[in-house]
């Protein structure tokens, strides 16, 4: 038992790295006409993990009784999990919503755990080395990412960089990184958490877990490399969380120059990232300049309200279409939510928003997903389904403000914001967003004595 608990250490100090590997390498098991299957390095860790720690728990004799708790005393928090579930039955596709329901539960059983087992999550060696391994792997992963983008611009071949199609030189004028995710965006959001939590700790926590000037060394390379993903769903839902934090800020009294320090690190680290990706444009295997490059970067950020025209281009920037398709796609899920009353109340079933857009003509493919979480909840689970995941986030939001959880209520108002911009429990929502938020968490312990500590593991539910 004593080697089974030694394991579980490292697989939850492991977290982080499993984390940023959310797509390469992946395992190809085939695919049919509405979705892919594959494994992926945070996927195995998902299930390895909680194999773990059911065994520990029956070795202990306590797997019983923490079921009989959680069913007794915290069915609220799984009325949502336990509705998803049940709409399989009715579902447009039934195969990827028993996939789903199986990556929601595998993440549900992970959390349970992390509660049950906090003595050992909690304990001096995984105090010691989760900081180190969470910020260490960050930093290689950044680190990727910035060659990601030199050798794009050395005519390397993607082959080598890993770069998704629509991120190399040729699609805008220089590259946007997707380090090892599928695509810049999800890349983005991994980086939330890291950035967030550093620039928290530095500023409001006085961290001594790293001196003052590295602390602010690796804060600003994180920023940077956030910038540097050019996705504007997670920049967006970063800086939401940088106000909430700012918020914070006043609300506790902690002083301008602290909040001056906030925002000049990101305005620095955006600074830096805009020459750079002019720099990469005026270097790299297209026509465009450094001016063009900016231009652009600044064009597409700002979904074309800054035009400056500083050089001749192909294009101001805006790929207008890309927020079109998002729209189009919420807009088509909500159709479809309000169709009948039966889609209205329990919605088309768990999995099946591709299936139920593609038959009533709104996509070409059953692939394609609604890349908005909220209208995809509608749509798949119906206004039941939503009203279940609201009384969770609203109890979550009522238990943070109780215990005054200034920087998790940051993370929760970014991740709420990116939301907007994407979908799906398999490929990105339970794989990295419940792990990201225990990261932080973690990251936190030496911060909070041991009753605090179980509070907070609570809340990571």
């Amino acid at each position: 038992m004593k080697k089974l608990e030694k394991l579980y250490k490292i697989l939850f100090v492991g977290l982080p790295v499993a984390l940023y590997f959310s797509y390469f390498p992946v395992i190809s098991l085939g695919s049919d006409v509405t979705m892919n299957f594959e494994l992926s390095v945070a996927l195995i860790w998902l299930v390895v993990t909680v194999a773990c720690g059911v065994v520990v728990l029956v070795g202990r004799g306590e797997l019983w009784a923490a079921v009989c708790k959680w069913a007794r005393r915290k069915w609220l928090w799984l009325l949502f999990p336990v509705w998803a579930t049940l709409s399989v039955v009715w579902s447009l596709n039934m195969v990827r919503g028993v996939l789903t329901v199986g990556v929601m539960w595998l993440s549900v059983l992970a959390v349970v755990e992390t509660i049950e087992l906090r003595e050992i999550v909690t304990s001096e060696w995984v105090r010691r080395w989760f900081p180190r391994v969470f910020i260490g792997a960050t930093l290689v992963v950044c680190a990727w990412c910035v060659a990601q983008c030199v050798m794009d611009v050395m005519g390397v071949s993607r082959e080598y960089t890993l770069l998704c199609p629509g991120c190399v030189s040729q699609m805008f004028g220089f590259p946007h990184p997707n380090g090892f995710a599928i695509e810049p965006q999800f890349m983005g959001n991994l980086l939330i958490v890291p950035a967030i939590v550093m620039m928290w700790n530095y500023v409001y926590a006085g961290s001594h877990f790293l001196c003052s000037k590295l602390s602010l060394f690796c804060t600003f390379v994180i920023l940077a490399t956030l910038f540097l993903t050019f996705s504007r769903g997670a920049i967006y839902a970063f800086v939401a969380g940088v106000v909430v934090m700012s918020v914070v800020g006043v609300l506790k009294k902690v002083g301008w120059k602290r909040l001056v320090l906030i925002w000049g690190m990101v305005f620095a680290a955006f600074v830096a990232t805009l020459n750079a990706q002019g720099l990469m444009a005026e270097l790299g295997p297209t026509d465009d300049t450094y001016f063009t490059g900016i231009t652009k970067a600044l064009n597409h950020l700002s979904l074309g309200t800054i035009d400056v025209h500083a050089a001749p281009a192909a294009f101001d920037g805006y790929v207008e279409e890309s927020t079109d398709v998002r729209v189009g796609l919420t807009r088509a899920a909500l159709a479809v939510w309000m169709r009948d009353f039966k889609t209205f109340s329990v919605g088309v079933g768990i999995g099946g928003a591709g299936e139920a857009l593609y038959q009533y003509g709104f996509n070409d493919s059953p692939k394609e997903i609604v890349q908005n979480e909220y209208a995809s909840v509608l749509v798949e689970t119906g206004a039941v389904g939503a009203i279940l995941a609201l009384v969770m986030v609203v109890f979550g939001v009522r238990f943070l403000v109780q215990r005054r959880m200034w920087m998790i209520i940051c993370l929760v108002v970014a991740y709420g914001v990116s939301l907007f911009f994407f979908s799906g429990v398999a490929n990105a929502l339970q794989v990295y967003l419940m792990p990201a938020v225990l990261a932080m968490i973690g990251l936190s312990l030496r911060k909070f004595s041991k009753d605090r500590i179980q509070k907070i593991f609570y809340l990571s539910w």
